[in-house]
């Protein structure tokens, strides 16, 4: 007999969750103690710890900043054990900095990478603009249109009411008449504090009762964001933000045009992508990290673009084991 199944190529999703999960673990001591500084630090810390084992050979597009400015994971920074594919790769060890180190909902460790020469690279420009959703409103919305007609474009493609909808917001002020838009349609709104990443995968989750997102957030988090949405079937599209006159000409000086639409496929630029996230915190996307006796117990999202597979995964790790892990 013979089969028509084909032997998967290796799924490094798998093996960046650890780097995740390890994070999210030590980011949650800090959780509520007021120090976002500490908290990265120690996320940053553990992830190094995982991320050196790993059998590949990774550049850091999206990090913690540049070399001066980053003890580690730095844009620029070679990462993995030097053996396996070449990989671009966006980190963030902390998604939710402020939300971790003050006791609120939704902060996650978050890895995503792909080959080589693929993840868009945002340079000096720090912001935005950016509209995300999942399976059944990819094609659908356009981030040019107004609220309104996305909304009800989406609400059309879901077979909803725009009443059901519900659409994800940074909490600024830089969104105060966007929020009016969304209200004036009878569309519910979360509004967040931080945390961007996990509300725009929130749209590509059935189970999290999020539809869409809006607003303008970072930059880095647009691609990291993307990497997950490539591996969902959802979508993202983005524009610049230059924040003032001075930004505006810096993104011009490196080639950047600020009026472009940047599409998912310009973020990710291939399939052979990977992502994996852990919650810090509970929220709309994953559970919290939570402490037991000899136990702490993590949930994990992990996705791999080629095949389209997302897995939730719940792990109990004992911290007697973990402790062997510390130098």
């Amino acid at each position: 007999m013979t089969s028509d199944w084909v032997a998967p190529e290796r799924d490094l999703a798998m093996e960046l969750v650890r780097t995740t999960e390890l994070a999210a673990m030590a980011a949650a001591r800090w959780m509520g103690r007021g120090d976002k500084i500490k908290a990265d630090q120690a996320a940053v810390d553990a992830m190094r710890v995982m991320l050196d084992g790993v059998a590949m050979d990774g550049t850091v597009v999206i990090g913690e900043g540049e070399k001066d400015e980053a003890p580690m994971l730095y844009n620029g920074e070679r990462i993995g054990n030097g053996n396996g594919p070449h990989a671009d790769i966006a980190v963030d060890p902390i998604d939710g900095t402020t939300l971790t180190a003050t006791g609120q909902a939704g902060a996650i460790a978050v890895i995503a990478a792909a080959e080589r020469g693929t993840m868009y690279d945002p340079g000096p420009i720090v912001y935005m603009e950016k509209i995300a959703v999942g399976p059944e409103g990819a094609g659908i919305v356009d981030i040019r249109l107004p609220v309104e007609k996305n909304l009800r474009a989406l609400a059309k493609a879901k077979g909803k009411d725009v009443r059901d909808l519900n659409a994800i917001v940074l909490n600024r002020e830089r969104h105060a008449g966007m929020i009016e838009e969304i209200r004036s349609t009878g569309a519910r709104i979360s509004l967040i504090q931080d945390g961007d990443v996990a509300g725009a995968i929130a749209t590509a989750r059935p189970d999290s009762g999020v539809d869409i997102l809006f607003g303008i957030g970072g930059t880095p988090e647009g691609v990291i964001t993307a990497a997950a949405l490539k591996c969902m079937g959802g979508d993202l599209q983005g524009r610049l933000w230059p924040r003032d006159d001075a930004e505006r000409e810096l993104a011009e000086q490196h080639g950047f045009d600020v009026e472009k639409i940047i599409t998912l496929d310009d973020l990710i630029g291939t399939r052979n992508c990977f992502f994996a996230a852990t919650g810090i915190s509970s929220g709309a996307l994953l559970r919290g990290v939570r402490f037991g006796n000899d136990t702490i117990t993590t949930q994990s999202l992990v996705m791999r673009g080629r095949s389209g597979t997302v897995r939730l995964i719940e792990a109990d790790h004992r911290k007697s084991k973990l402790d062997q892990l510390k130098s």
